[in-house]
């Protein structure tokens, strides 16, 4: 019976999602098919398929570098993680795995995709963890974190699969769970809205919480975040920044989405405050006393680009002070705006600057190829950008 029901409402879904964008196509100016499957990606997890090579080269990278496809049919392509022999694992929340991927031979492009761990419930952040002898992967899912002992030199896992932290809020609105371990040795995990903009009934939503590694201990680090997928460490000073997304429908240009330097016991304004000191028009009436207490941005994205992964670049090769930021794009906008990565870069007095840094996923201002999740560092040095609406991950190399 359960089956039957699914199989009935799936059908109703599409209808819906198809009428919504129906009616948004013929109301926003400028919002076209690539918008709405844009739309339908961010609602299902669908994408489009892997780019031709004829529009990656013409995807446009920082001077001095160069950009090549390293892995395809990834389907949600989404968090990556280097492993200490130098292999890429990649979340697929759409498979239920996380994949390890193996160059063996070196030459810039996958050679073996493994399915290392099956059968999750939307595996989306991923981190590593030495515990003694143990080498374990920690994987977030939708509603709890789990670990498994992997050995990295064979590629195989050991023992089983346990989740350690369960019960956790999940279902609608932003479902994604993004994990790192910080420099303290504490699992740190983020988890975003089950709304555009509301009051939570669950404390733990649109927060930053923190964990010893064995699951215990847990509680709310910040507050106040609507939906912080990327978080990483400045290596120079150990100062912790997220990236944020703001809400909608308050027009094409306002909210901006954020960088926040994220404080213990910090709050970040939302659903009460949004951008830089600006009360909420639905939430943030008779809230004035909040204003003193809410910590502005450190930097603000444009509205809507949606800020996911963030990376700070540690080889010594590449730019210091600098930090990648991968836009995923916007789908509700009446102009198409983000689909890149940018770079920002921190002077010796805190500012922060930005340029791009790959750009063009949106190409001839209509065509959307390509949708930026996460950002990581191979030891050489080699840049790795996943693509969820693609299914592919990106190698940038400095040339």
């Amino acid at each position: 019976m359960r089956f039957f029901k699914v199989v009935i409402a799936l059908p109703i879904v599409v209808i819906v999602i198809t009428l919504l964008a129906t009616i948004v196509t013929q109301t926003i100016p400028g919002f076209g098919i690539s918008s709405y499957r844009a739309l339908f990606n961010t609602l299902t997890g669908q994408g489009v398929d892997s780019p031709s090579q004829q529009q990656i080269n013409h995807l446009i990278t920082a001077e001095d570098f160069r950009v090549s496809l390293f892995a395809d049919n990834i389907p949600q392509a989404r968090i990556l993680k280097i492993t200490p022999t130098g292999d890429l694992l990649v979340s697929s929340p759409r498979k239920g795995t996380v994949f390890l991927l193996q160059d063996n031979d070196q030459d810039g492009r996958v050679d073996s995709t493994i399915p290392l761990v099956n059968g999750l419930n939307r595996p989306h952040g991923i981190d590593l963890y030495k515990d003694g002898e143990n080498h374990w992967l920690y994987i977030a899912e939708t509603d709890a974190i789990g670990r498994i002992a992997v050995d990295w030199q064979t590629g195989k896992v050991r023992g089983e699969y346990h989740r350690i932290i369960t019960n956790l809020p999940s279902g609608k609105g932003h479902w994604t769970k993004t994990i790192r371990f910080g420099h303290d040795g504490w699992l740190y995990l983020t988890g975003g809205s089950s709304c555009n903009v509301c009051e939570e009934k669950d404390p733990r939503r649109s927060t930053m919480m923190r964990f010893q590694p064995d699951g215990s201990e847990g509680h709310i680090y910040a507050s106040g975040l609507r939906n912080s997928v990327g978080f990483d460490w400045a290596p120079w000073n150990n100062n912790l920044y997220a990236t944020d997304n703001g809400r909608d429908l308050l027009g094409d240009d306002f909210p901006p989405c954020e960088l926040n330097l994220i404080k213990h016991n910090g709050f970040y304004g939302w659903p009460y405050i949004n951008g830089f000191g600006k009360l909420d028009p639905d939430y943030g009436q008779g809230k004035d006393s909040l204003l003193s207490n809410s910590i502005s941005p450190s930097f603000g994205f444009r509205a809507h680009n949606a800020p996911l992964g963030i990376h700070f670049l540690r080889h010594p090769n590449l730019p210091q002070h600098t930090a990648l930021v991968a836009l995923h794009g916007s789908w509700n906008r009446s102009t198409p705006d983000g689909y890149k990565v940018i770079a920002l870069h921190w002077d010796e007095q805190g500012n922060i600057t930005s340029n791009d840094f790959l750009t063009n996923f949106l190409q001839d201002n209509q065509q959307i190829i390509g949708r930026p999740v996460d950002i990581e560092e191979g030891p050489n040095g080699s840049i790795y950008i996943s693509d969820d609406y693609a299914g592919v991950i990106y190698r940038v190399l400095y040339k």
